[in-house]
């Protein structure tokens, strides 16, 4: 980084004017929320195909809880350091790597014939996508001051529910039409032209040609409190906002990772609907998930002007989303697919509302330089939540073809973090890093 690192000045690069106030920062914004979406589209192709593996390869509950696992583990394990590897090397040439990987392994399940072979396509996809939260946010944290985050990341972060929309308006028209096994290559087309875009036009804020010194100074208006000293990943774990935040994770992300790989059998099942009306009630969901993230970032907004602090209004926003979730509890009970998709449309918005807001506490209680290694935390901390949800899962449906309790549990965790969190960093405390 430049001197911004060490002084509250900030040099224009050569040829920089001041001027108006551009939007470069937005078209950045745009880039993370096209990999986003991305990305959701190749995890959420196995979800879809799910019924048609159940009769091709003789797929189970449980061996597809155990495929679920394997991406989970993967994604947990590449945490470990993805957001270290990401704050080393740099967002640009970072992002290319682990989408490279991710792109790869997504079209390598075509060539999967058992579920021990899903598995291992699984366990290398999920090595890859461990990268793209800790480098969208360390991007947001580069390119947004603390007042715009939690909106640029709920914009981004909405690619998760428009991925996960184009996926069932395109994997079951490819199925159809040309086997399960297209399926899966469709989407490398997508990452290949990310990737052209991104190599061609990403840079760091001072490096940027169209940026303009307004929209510099605007961007690095917190500079000064906000970058910190370069601390340790193993130092960061000494820090109760460090577990604040992985708790969080921990024990809500399962719940969109059960949504993602379960809410496509969960219609099957429930409703008896085939691969070609799947895509409707799932549509729907996602729409609504990718309403929640924005208003979700949106959401504290409001709250500052009741009078709350930072701090305040994006604690505020995450127990209304937290509330918002608790009717899923019902879903077991409901008659109605329609019925069925409403709640559950809320509850996936509420999430993501709930998603933007907790990532950007990461932002809000760390200095810039640990953004990334602290999002890597908290986000190997929900990806081994998810595979122990997912487990447990495979067991339950095998056992009790019943997804009641599982939605019961959906429905309770967001309070009960949101109270652990506050135990642990009240009021989102910022950590203190000796200089």
């Amino acid at each position: 980084m430049s001197s911004i690192e060490n002084t509250a000045e900030i040099e224009e690069p050569s040829g920089l004017g001041g001027g108006r106030m551009g939007r470069v920062r937005w078209t950045i914004c745009a880039m993370l929320f096209f990999a986003t979406s991305i990305n959701y589209m190749d995890r959420q192709v196995i979800a879809l195909l799910k019924p048609t593996l159940s009769h091709t390869i003789g797929l189970t509950e449980i061996k597809y809880g155990y495929i679920v696992d394997a991406f989970q583990l993967a994604y947990a394990l590449g945490l470990l350091v993805a957001g270290r590897l990401v704050d080393k090397i740099g967002t640009r040439v970072g992002y290319i790597v682990v989408m490279g990987i991710w792109s790869l392994s997504a079209m390598g399940h075509a060539l999967a014939s058992t579920a021990f072979e899903f598995g291992i396509a699984r366990f290398f996809l999920g090595i890859g996508e461990s990268g793209n939260f800790p480098a969208a946010i360390k991007t947001v944290a580069e390119w947004f001051p603390q007042s715009e985050r939690s909106l640029a990341t709920g914009i981004f972060n909405s690619g998760a529910n428009v991925g996960a929309v184009l996926a069932p308006l395109i994997v079951p028209w490819v199925t159809i039409r040309f086997g399960w096994r297209a399926s899966f290559l469709t989407t490398g087309i997508f990452s290949l032209i990310w990737i052209a875009w991104w190599f061609k036009n990403y840079r760091k804020p001072t490096d940027h040609p169209t940026l303009t010194g307004t929209e510099l100074r605007h961007i690095y208006k917190e500079a000064a409190t906000q970058m910190g000293p370069s601390v340790p990943w193993v130092k960061l774990l000494g820090y109760r906002q460090t577990w604040a935040f992985a708790l969080g994770k921990f024990l809500t992300d399962p719940v969109w990772w059960f949504y993602l790989f379960w809410l496509p059998s969960f219609f099957s099942s429930r409703f008896h609907l085939d691969l070609s009306h799947l895509g409707l009630p799932l549509i729907i969901v996602y729409n609504m998930s990718a309403v929640g993230s924005i208003g979700g970032g949106w959401l504290p907004s409001p709250f500052r002007k009741l009078g709350l602090s930072p701090e305040g209004a994006r604690l505020a926003a995450m127990l209304f989303c937290a509330c918002l979730v608790i009717p899923v509890f019902t879903i077991g009970t409901l008659n109605s697919e329609w019925m069925a998709v409403a709640v559950l449309g809320i509850a996936a918005g509420a999430h993501q509302g709930w998603s933007a807001n907790l990532f950007t506490t990461a932002s809000d209680m760390f200095p810039r330089s640990a953004v990334g290694a602290v999002v890597g935390i908290g986000g190997m901390a929900g990806s081994v939540g998810g595979a122990l949800l997912a487990f447990f899962t495979g067991h339950i449906l095998e056992r009790t073809h019943s997804y009641g309790s599982l939605f019961v549990m959906a429905s309770s965790v967001y309070l009960i973090a949101l109270l652990l969190m506050n135990v642990l960093a009240p009021k989102l405390k910022k950590a203190e890093f000796a200089v």
